[in-house]
């Protein structure tokens, strides 16, 4: 006899973490562009930029943005690799994203916050999805 899963109202999470990480996904792409190819946009001082320059920081929010769009797409799946993908893609991009903050705060604190609800959300109501 199969074995009946429980699933909440809740999981309406996971397709919101989903979206919410192909967001963040999508502005660590033009964070990275940006980056790349207008380096007056950002404050320049003489501590901002860490140890990388701006060229560096621009390929770290594409590649940031290819996983993060990658991961939202294994996490609608609702398999567990998809799950465990997304909160590790998550927690990579929160962690360059708080390195990121002298350069471009609010930007920064945006996406650092969204990749937060997604851990969240996947790590809270992951399992109501899966097959």
């Amino acid at each position: 006899m199969a074995k009946s899963k429980q699933v909440s109202g809740w999981v309406g999470w996971i397709g919101f973490a989903s979206f919410m990480l192909m967001l963040a996904g999508s502005f660590h792409l033009i964070a990275g562009i940006v980056a790349l190819f207008k380096n007056e946009v950002y404050v320049a001082g003489a501590k901002n930029v860490w140890i990388l320059d701006y060229t560096q920081w621009g390929w770290i929010h594409i590649l940031g943005g290819i996983l993060a769009i990658g991961a939202a797409g294994s996490l609608a799946q609702g398999k567990l690799y998809g799950r465990t993908f997304a909160v590790l893609v998550a927690l990579a991009s929160a962690i360059a994203n708080m390195a990121f903050v002298p350069v471009y705060p609010i930007w920064s604190i945006m996406i650092v916050t969204i990749n937060i609800l997604v851990i969240w959300a996947v790590i809270v109501h992951g399992d109501e999805v899966r097959e």
